[in-house]
């Protein structure tokens, strides 16, 4: 089977891109798919057997491409729909595997190449649109919701990553069995085509955690429905009864950290580091070394990637009891709080007083995970997927 993979992402980066789809595509190659990957100029040339990346320009004096819908993703897609249909009058493919927006452009495209249409669906896109506060148009919104129950329709497959997903597609499907929940569960080290040396050192620590003191860590964006607000002022209460404790914030722009350094201020300044995003490698340091582990989201409905490494890391976990979560975690797994600063610090005292060591909630995590959402189950998913696009081609 020859698959066209079309991700309009930067990729691959270290920072801020969703490592969703190398994880695909790494499985789908190893399971004999010959790929060939169109994607955003940035980004870093990775390892995969079987795949070859063809990127448009990179534009780089217009800067990076962030996270969410922007005007510059905009810009981008004209040159990314250009070098599909090019690839795609030049080419024969079986199967279009279309990340995000791609799906758009794919599905018109699809009656006049005849290729199988597998839609990856990390996100619902109208919902980003107002998440992400791109837009307040009702007009632009709905021409989103339009293109996206036309791409549902005409996918031959549907992948969604998280049940609340599911359930939004499987409520507009007369065959379900186009419809494969494969979460974004697996983590394994990235393969970077042009490596480290050997003899060069890997990324240390960007500032310093003083010896001793019990860290409260958080890696990841700094958007606003991450709750960093809420966490901030959850530490301040957490400080009355454990001053031992130690805050770590990782992951936002410039903008995004000095803002919350204002609300930190002065008396957490010494008790807290906030810092900008960091390689992934020290991210994971971070978390290895925490003697609790957050997920403060205050909204939102998909779940956090992070979730899944959160599970199986061996650090207990403190996240907020909302629907993004619940449908991942339960009280058995996680201590689970309500989005605001009071209970958030009630569940991080509860977390650092029942420590890492024989934690029945750790424990039942890393059990969880192996069941549901380990590599081995990962790739059955895909498996299955692989297989229904095969039946849809005899």
């Amino acid at each position: 089977m020859k698959a066209l993979v079309v991700a309009p992402q930067p990729f691959f980066q270290y920072r801020g891109t969703p490592f969703s789809v190398y994880y695909r595509t790494l499985v789908m190659s190893e399971k004999g798919v010959r790929i060939d990957f169109l994607t955003y100029g940035q980004g870093m040339d990775v390892d995969l057997p079987g795949v070859r990346i063809f990127r448009i320009p990179a534009f780089r004096f217009l800067g990076p491409v962030r996270i969410g819908p922007s005007k510059l993703k905009l810009f981008l897609d004209v040159f990314l729909v250009a070098r599909l249909v090019w690839r795609l009058l030049w080419h024969r493919y079986d199967v279009v595997h279309a990340h995000e927006e791609a799906i758009f452009f794919c599905a018109f495209l699809k009656p006049l190449f005849r290729f199988k249409l597998i839609y990856d669906m990390h996100s619902s896109l109208p919902q980003q649109l107002t998440n992400f506060k791109f837009t307040r148009s009702n007009r632009l919104i709905g021409l989103f919701k339009w293109l996206e129950d036309l791409s549902i329709r005409r996918a031959d497959a549907i992948i969604t990553i998280c049940p609340d997903l599911a359930d939004y597609v499987l409520g507009q499907l007369n065959d379900p069995e186009r419809h494969f929940l494969i979460e974004n569960s697996i983590f394994e080290p990235v393969r970077l085509k042009h490596p480290a040396q050997p003899s060069e050192p890997g990324p240390a620590l960007p500032f310093d955690i003083p010896a001793g003191r019990p860290t409260i860590v958080y890696a990841g964006t700094f958007e606003s429905y991450q709750g960093i607000d809420l966490l901030i002022e959850a530490f301040r209460l957490v400080r009355r009864t454990r001053p031992d404790a130690f805050l770590i914030l990782a992951g936002g722009t410039p903008e995004q950290v000095a803002a919350f350094r204002q609300q930190a201020g002065p008396d957490l300044d010494r008790h807290a580091v906030i810092h900008e995003r960091v390689d992934q490698t020290v991210a994971k340091q971070l978390v290895a070394g925490a003697a609790v582990q957050m997920s403060p989201r205050s909204s939102g409905t998909n779940t956090p990637l992070k979730i899944y490494e959160q599970l199986s890391s061996g650090v207990p976990l403190v996240a907020t009891d909302i629907h993004s979560h619940t449908q991942v975690l339960t009280s058995e797994v996680a201590v689970l709080v309500q989005p605001e600063p009071a209970d958030m610090a009630r569940g991080i005292l509860e977390a650092l007083a029942d420590g890492r060591d024989n934690n029945p909630r750790v424990r039942a995590a890393r059990a969880l995970y192996a069941e549901r959402y380990s590599r081995p189950v990962y790739e059955g998913k895909i498996e299955r997927l692989l297989q229904r696009i095969r039946s849809c081609a005899e």
